[in-house]
């Protein structure tokens, strides 16, 4: 299950429905740091599943600390660091509404429930988080989408805190991969943060628009092969965006890598229907995956390699030079 912040907005079951039931599954669930659930809540909630734990890097080490030790605690096993959202990017339809739940407290929940995070606001505000939760929410989003990135040598803080292992979300280039590989992270993610890659001619280009993020950036499905041919033999390369169908999950598996993400669709069905509904979203994928490759003559997910797909051209992909 990939990480989706502030889930509260889809449904009252939020986080905590979402990772009960995939734990009923045996989907492993990975938290954002944007919850509107806190760490402990979703590891209770989830009880004996497996679930990981997605960081939106803070600037102040002292708080980045303090959260890896909570998810620690609390049995999350991996750590899986996005890349992508250190700011966060144009999004013409939130901007139109005014829509930034983070602002209101929406969101925060994991900082808000933090005792670094607190003490040093109180200290800072003399006063409660609750009874400035306009002022707490600056401070937060401000620490976590401050605008300002880490660097590779940064690194080290994570692995000092954290010894399990490490994954770095939004890996769109093989030198990137490479350099994650030699930071001794034990997999990458290639993901544009969600969007999936749709392609339009224009009269002297074809762009790839893929939402979220960043328009106009190539898609991850383009890039999979390239980063598994770079570092697959050494790392898990694992692959989010766009995964809808089982099918999809055929074709990602078949370019080389090892597992998906799946975002949209269960959220989807936690919106419809609560965490039931997320979970007959997730359960129908997992059954279109069986069925596809029982369609497709695919024995068992280590056949699903290279030789089972084609990348094929389209003549409305090209201009004629007429």
């Amino acid at each position: 299950m990939a990480p989706i912040g502030v889930q509260s907005i889809f449904h009252k079951d939020k986080e905590t429905g979402l990772a009960e039931v995939c734990a009923e599954i045996d989907v492993p669930y990975i938290l954002s740091t944007a919850s509107t659930s806190s760490i402990e809540d979703v590891a209770a909630a989830s009880g004996k599943g497996s679930r990981w734990f997605q960081l939106y890097w803070p600037q102040d080490d002292d708080v980045t600390q303090s959260l890896l030790k909570r998810a620690k605690d609390n049995g999350y096993k991996v750590l899986v660091v996005t890349l992508d959202t250190w700011t966060m990017a144009w999004r013409p339809a939130d901007l139109d509404g005014g829509y930034v739940p983070f602002f209101k407290g929406v969101g925060n929940t994991t900082g808000f429930t933090d005792p670094v995070f607190r003490k040093k606001f109180e200290e800072k505000y003399h006063g409660k988080i609750e009874d400035k939760v306009i002022e707490a929410s600056v401070e937060w989003i401000g620490d976590v989408f401050s605008g300002a990135s880490h660097t590779w040598d940064q690194l080290a803080l994570l692995r000092k805190t954290w010894d399990g292992p490490i994954v770095l979300k939004g890996i769109q280039h093989p030198e990137d991969a490479k350099l994650a590989l030699e930071a001794g992270c034990e997999g990458i993610i290639v993901s544009n943060h969600g969007g999936k890659s749709y392609q339009f001619n224009t009269t002297q280009f074809i762009l790839m628009f893929v939402g979220r993020q960043l328009d106009g950036a190539v898609g991850s499905l383009e890039m999979l092969p390239e980063i598994v041919e770079a570092v697959g033999d050494k790392m898990t390369v694992l692959f989010d965006s766009g995964i809808r169908t089982g099918v999809d999950i055929i074709k990602a598996l078949s370019l080389g890598a090892k597992a998906v993400l799946v975002g949209r669709p269960a959220i989807y069905g936690l919106a419809v229907a609560g965490k039931k509904g997320a979970k007959n979203a997730l359960q129908g994928i997992l059954a279109d995956l069986d069925q596809s490759m029982g369609l497709s003559g695919i024995q068992s997910i280590k056949d699903c390699n290279m030789s089972m797909i084609r990348k094929v051209q389209y003549g409305g992909d090209v201009r004629s030079s007429n």
